[in-house]
């Protein structure tokens, strides 16, 4: 038996990955895919690819009242977009996960600072569970809202939790690099985005404080039961999709390549999306190897003449940092397996 979802926000590249992986999801049925722009066009007409699916559905306007007989909608939105629709979706009784950063952070004065917003439903922030299901599945089983989190911070909270969990290292000096490639920009093209300004580049952005950082901390300092403070820059590159994350971080006395590699195993052990990359052929994470999957790669690399170790995760930002993911969430909230309709295998070569 199949449950109904719509897609609120179905025009841009995650909307698009979203409509792509429920295609042949066996549990579920797309009833509503809405967009602005291009509402009475069909799916086909933005998202020339999946010809053959969804033949006879058309983009929609917005109109929530009647995509309520869903069993779950998703919010492919901008930040601040998602706000006020979540409310009203939650009173009828319909399940909600949002790709948006809106309903993230536990702390209503973090939207004050990482968004310039008063959030108006700070009730619903702790109702909302952060949906990475590596830290968080059995909320994600009972929640009603999830939150699904951003690509940059999924890689880097992937990157970090064997050290985090077991203290391997000095929780008060931790930096994390995360390049990226363009898709994450969004769909509409803007200055320093489209393909003659991104082509070729590695550019560092928002590199004196990144709003993604909010979430690693929030959950890292959770998981850590004590307050940490993360650097993070994220750097634009030129490829289309991928992230990579690399954590530098500085080993707790005693701490050695072994009890690492015990650390991402014991982690790690059973997670169906989590792959430990070690040695040959490939040696670390890198995206090429995880893109179209949900799957994220994740590895270290210590310098011990300095103590330093490197936590590195690798995931295509577009599945397992947006819609993979929240696919993952829907599979859980509804009881599923929540490998249903994501048990594909990455693309090679991409």
């Amino acid at each position: 038996m199949s449950v109904k979802v719509a897609i609120i926000g179905a025009s841009g590249y995650t909307g698009g990955e979203l409509l792509r992986i429920l295609a042949t999801h066996p549990k579920a049925e797309v009833v509503a895919a809405t967009s602005r722009e291009y509402a009475g066009k069909p799916i086909t007409h933005v998202h020339p690819h999946l010809r053959g699916y969804y033949k006879l559905m058309r983009f929609v306007k917005v109109d929530l009242d009647k995509f309520l007989d869903s069993d779950l909608i998703f919010l492919s939105l901008p930040a601040k977009a998602s706000i006020n629709y979540v409310p009203k979706i939650l009173e009828s009784g319909v399940k909600v996960v949002d790709l948006s950063p809106d309903y993230r952070l536990k702390n209503p004065d973090d939207y004050k600072r990482w968004y310039g917003i008063e959030h108006p439903h700070p009730d619903l922030l702790e109702k909302a569970v952060y949906g990475l299901p590596e830290l968080h599945r059995e909320e994600i089983r009972k929640a009603e809202l999830v939150a699904s989190p951003g690509c940059n911070s999924t890689a880097a909270i992937l990157a970090l939790i064997p050290a985090i969990k077991d203290c391997l290292v000095d929780l008060d000096h931790i930096a994390v690099d995360v390049k990226v490639g363009s898709s994450e920009a969004g769909r509409k093209p803007r200055a320093g985005t489209h393909h003659p300004e991104r082509a070729n580049v590695i550019r560092p952005y928002e590199a004196s404080g990144h709003r993604h950082v909010a979430e690693v901390e929030q959950e890292l300092s959770r998981l850590a039961g004590r307050e940490v403070k993360v650097a993070l820059v994220p750097h634009a590159v030129g490829a289309i999709r991928g992230a990579l994350a690399t954590a530098h971080t500085w080993l707790r006395e005693n701490v050695d390549e072994k009890i690492i590699l015990r650390s991402f195993i014991s982690t790690y052990r059973g997670e169906p999306f989590i792959r430990i990359v070690r040695g040959p052929p490939v040696g670390y994470p890198d995206p090429k190897y995880v893109i179209g999957s949900n799957f994220c790669d994740v590895g270290f690399a210590v310098e011990e003449r300095i103590r330093r170790a490197a936590f590195m995760a690798a995931i295509d930002n577009l599945v397992k940092g947006a819609a993979g993911q929240a696919v993952q969430s829907f599979n859980l909230m509804m009881g599923f397996d929540e490998r249903e309709g994501l048990s594909f295998p990455p693309l090679k070569p991409a």
